[in-house]
């Protein structure tokens, strides 16, 4: 059931019972953690934190309380978790569709969702239809059900139902967690400016990953502006008489450059997506034109190839603008994007994205051997203004991860490993490729593989690959011989991001008996059995040729 008033119908609920609350491992779904944790640590309510990374943990961890799931997907709880009847969950979930059985549950399961949202639920009839038959057996029985469990006939028309599925059923992301948290703490009249650059970044976060269309952010990102202009014409005075330990959050138009004011320039612009696929810097040519770009900015190389902070004062004064200047002329138009930066005191600049980078670097560590909860009470603690130290750790993490994508694409891009399977392009990462640990990660895979479409796409002739989807494989556990699979949509700026290759997966599965794992709360992201690849691909191009 959709939750009309999120004070009175969740707020109200939970502030009086402990509450498990179970997020999943994303940097939105982190944010929005750490918003109700400042709500529930204001108004002294208990709970108990849980990290999910998928649906196993998710039923290892299950307790019987008020429960709030944050981006742990709209599935059906009820019949995945078979609690006790008083039981009651409160979802806040990104992911489409909703599940239509949550949707009409009135009694267990509220959906923390704005219902401005295009979610295309279907009405109750078309789905839950009976015939007559179905009637017949209802009265003969003459049991009546309430609105918590549906009746058997009801559940398989609902399962057979071909309204919910064109095709198939697509998976895309259309709000934010942290979002509709901040907008919760705003309506208490509770909201803080670091409630409100959490919920910046996990707006940021979605476009990072490119899980929203373009036009989606930047509404967003004007919702946020108003927000940023109120707490900054409210704390007017504070601002005017700056401390060491101030707070400052700033609507900017910055370069599309990773963590450009962290790195150097020149290994900012190389490890870029938009900057390196607009020069295809893989290749001999690529090379020649940053040099040119470099040369048109007239910017000293040995400025260029230290750190932000060690560069003359002069030339980072104008740099953003002499820069746009001269991507303009190498087609590159889009080089500056609407985005916010956040100041601590009077030396800590962070762009939303130098954060979101951090966080997810520390989420999916692999350089040393700790659990993932552990990489998830890191991520969560470098959101905290009082742990720059970790933060700081995030962005030397995620300047490594970046380097090992640009370097992984040039590689796939100069070997052409990636082979137009028909209806979709697919690419495997051998074992023993450098940094291959790194990509059995869900977050670092996702960010490759957009990165190695977008690169494909400029650097192919091909038209009609120009317009496919990808899929990519990387090696999971080398001594399960299990593989990580992940599907993206075609790469286009005016995409809506939708993905329908959660539903595909399983029907691949299903019709070749492959061995797979749907463990991961987002559907387009599997593991596969090594033996079972070759059918599972020849089933996948049948199903969607």
């Amino acid at each position: 059931m959709f939750v009309t008033d999120i004070r009175k119908e969740f707020y109200d609920v939970v502030v009086n019972q402990r509450v498990a609350l179970f997020v999943s491992p994303d940097i939105d779904a982190l944010c929005a953690c750490k918003v109700l944790q400042a709500l529930f640590h204001c108004d002294q309510v208990q709970y108990t934190l849980v990290p999910v990374a998928g649906w196993q943990d998710l039923g290892t961890a299950f307790m019987e309380h008020k429960d709030l799931y944050i981006n742990c997907s709209n599935v059906d709880l009820l019949e995945t978790l078979q609690p006790e009847e008083d039981s009651v969950f409160f979802i806040c979930d990104t992911h489409r569709p909703v599940d239509v059985v949550n949707v009409y549950n009135d009694t267990q399961i509220k959906l923390l969702i704005k219902q401005d949202d295009d979610l295309g639920v279907p009405s109750y009839d078309d789905i839950f239809r009976d015939d007559e038959e179905d009637e017949e057996e209802g009265d003969d029985s003459g049991n009546e059900s309430d609105g918590s469990a549906e009746p058997s006939g009801k559940r398989r028309r609902y399962d057979e139902a071909p309204i919910f599925y064109s095709k198939f059923a697509t998976t895309l992301f259309y709000f934010q967690a942290a979002l509709v948290m901040f907008e919760l703490a705003w309506v208490m009249s509770k909201d803080t400016k670091d409630m409100l650059w959490w919920s910046v970044i996990g707006v940021t976060d979605q476009w990072v990953h490119d899980k929203i269309p373009h036009m989606k952010y930047v509404t967003d990102i004007a919702t946020l502006q108003r927000h940023v202009s109120r707490h900054n014409h409210r704390n007017e005075d504070e601002e005017n008489s700056l401390s060491i330990d101030c707070m400052r959050i700033t609507f900017e138009y910055d370069l599309r450059l990773v963590l450009y004011q962290h790195w150097s320039l020149y290994e900012s612009i190389c490890n870029s997506c938009y900057t390196s696929c607009s020069f295809k810097l893989w290749s001999i040519n690529g090379q020649k034109k940053l040099q040119e770009f470099l040369a048109d900015m007239g910017l000293p190389l040995k400025q260029v190839r230290q750190k932000f902070n060690s560069m003359d004062m002069a030339i980072k004064e104008n740099l953003r603008e002499v820069i746009e200047e001269s991507a303009n002329k190498f087609s590159m138009k889009d080089i500056r994007v609407q985005t916010f930066a956040v100041h601590f005191g009077f030396k800590n600049r962070f762009l939303a994205s130098d954060v979101v980078h951090a966080a997810a670097a520390l989420l999916e560590n692999v350089e040393k051997d700790e659990t993932p909860a552990d990489n998830f009470i890191k991520a969560l603690d470098c959101l905290s203004r009082s742990n720059l130290e970790r933060l700081h750790l995030g962005i030397d993490l995620a300047k490594r991860k970046l380097k090992a994508i640009q370097q992984t694409v040039a590689s796939c891009i100069c070997t052409n490993l990636i082979l137009s399977q028909g209806p979709f392009l697919y690419c495997h990462l051998l074992e023993g490729t450098p940094d291959v640990k790194l990509f059995s990660k869900p977050l670092a895979l996702t960010l490759l593989c957009k990165y190695l479409l977008k690169a494909f796409v400029c650097s192919t002739r091909n038209k009609r690959c120009k317009i496919l989807p990808l899929i990519m494989a990387a090696p999971l556990d080398v001594e399960k011989g299990t593989v990580i699979v992940l599907g993206i949509p075609p790469e286009s700026e005016t995409s809506d991001k939708k993905n329908f290759f959660g539903r595909a997966f399983e029907k691949a599965a299903e019709s070749t008996s492959s061995r797979t794992l749907h463990d991961h709360f987002d559907t387009s992201v599997i593991e596969l059995k090594m033996e079972d690849r070759g059918k599972f691909l020849d089933a996948l191009i049948t199903l969607l040729s």
